[in-house]
């Protein structure tokens, strides 16, 4: 599977407050992104498989949503996890 819990305790470890950080808007995210570019390399060869380009819409509007509310309660945090995802410019 390409998300054990190694990879996942890596992304929180590195993203979140620890490893067991898994509700912070910032873990979320970054744990959203991840998914993101896995599904994206997925379509790019399997162009037909509409569930997972389904998905890949809902997660990338699961993402969309939380960087709203981060940027409603703490501007800051918005753009220290926008410039570690390298998200925009």
């Amino acid at each position: 599977m390409y998300l054990d819990k190694t990879k996942k305790e890596e992304i929180f470890g590195q993203y979140g407050k620890s490893n067991s950080d898994t509700g912070s808007a910032e873990s979320q995210i970054a744990l959203f992104s991840y998914r993101i570019s896995h599904l994206t390399e997925h379509l790019k060869t399997h162009r037909k498989d509409h569930t997972t380009a389904r998905a890949l819409t809902m997660l990338v509007g699961k993402r969309r949503a939380l960087l709203d509310y981060l940027y409603d309660r703490d501007v800051e945090r918005y753009r220290a996890i926008i410039k570690a995802l390298g998200l925009r410019k």
